[in-house]
């Protein structure tokens, strides 16, 4: 007889499966910096997907070189506007905060998320002297995106990398208070994290949460009930034990996503009648292979990606035909 193999239900490397403490998701590490001063990331609205025929640019795929269809997300990407610049040093606890500097015109609509007192006493660059590592404090302007009901901004911190810390000083004077585009961050070809809080779906039971089995037609009174809650000893309910709570809105990451296009137009993707649950896109837009965490009008954090595939180069890919036919169902 072969010898019985039960492998457990479901991960627990997200353990705690909790719901996520917010839907700006947050970014924790960041990848090496580039030859020149660069932001790191970006912020932009889930639309939707949809398919397109492309050149498989894979080039260990079985049909590497070959035209074939892929799923493609869109993510709609106003332009976000940089409202600080923080400085921060290397000490044995982390990094430590040595200074900032704000810019001196912010939107109004900022004030909802944080109070725009100005100060009298100007700050100057001195800060800078000691720094090891420089961020920018940016925020979105929902105002521009007719599909998403609010216009408070959403506020993150992206990290400036690349050249030494004298030119990303330079670069930060140059972009304090002004509006990014998502061409500034991000080029075609590229491949980037997409970090995003995933739909959620309440308070679950174990089968569906875990994957558990069923249990046989001939138990009493319960099927969708998990069959032991541990052994005697220890004598404790250990986490391993699957039940029931919340599912999904957890921050995930997707990690190597390939930037497919970056375009203007948001017309050109747009399927007839809208995209389901979002609408039309009217703001410049990116499109990226595969899916995506998130429902519809989610905010998807984009960041320069940390595992890089290898042997992907860095080009623009080859695009015949983008399917805008209607995702109604009609």
């Amino acid at each position: 007889m072969s010898n019985r193999h039960h492998p457990r239900r479901g991960s627990m490397g997200y353990s705690p499966r909790k719901r996520a403490r917010a839907e700006t998701p947050h970014i924790k590490s960041w990848p090496e910096g580039n030859d020149k001063p660069k932001i790191q990331g970006f912020l932009g609205y889930k639309a939707g997907m949809t398919h397109a025929f492309i050149v498989d640019y894979r080039p260990t795929s079985t049909t590497s070189g070959r035209e074939v269809m892929m799923p493609v997300s869109v993510v709609e990407a106003p332009p976000i506007k940089v409202a600080a610049v923080r400085a921060y040093k290397k000490t044995f606890n982390g990094l430590q905060t040595i200074g900032e500097k704000w810019a001196s015109k912010l939107d109004p609509e900022l004030s909802k998320r944080l109070p725009l007192t100005k100060s009298e006493k100007k700050t100057n660059w001195d800060f800078t002297k000691d720094a090891d590592e420089i961020r920018a404090i940016i925020y979105t302007q929902p105002k521009l995106v007719t599909s998403i009901p609010k216009k408070t901004p959403e506020i993150r911190e992206m990290r400036i990398s690349g050249g030494s810390i004298e030119e990303q000083i330079k670069y930060v004077k140059e972009i304090l208070g002004k509006e990014l585009k998502i061409n500034d961050v991000v080029r075609e070809g590229d491949m980037v994290d997409a970090i995003a809080v995933t739909k959620g779906k309440g308070f679950q039971g174990a089968v569906k949460r875990w994957g558990v089995k069923l249990l046989t037609h001939k138990n009493s009174k319960h099927r969708r009930m998990i069959g032991t809650a541990g052994s005697w000893h220890p004598n404790w309910v250990q986490a391993t034990v699957p039940q029931a709570g919340q599912m999904g809105y957890h921050q995930r990451t997707e990690y190597n996503k390939r930037v497919l296009k970056i375009g203007e137009n948001g017309e050109e993707i747009t399927p007839t009648g809208g995209f389901p649950h979002y609408g039309v896109v009217r703001n410049p837009y990116i499109l990226l292979h595969g899916s995506i965490p998130g429902p519809a009008k989610r905010l998807i954090s984009m960041r320069d990606a940390v595992r890089y595939q290898r042997g992907v180069k860095v080009e623009k890919t080859e695009i015949s035909y983008i399917s805008t036919t209607s995702k109604q169902g009609a």
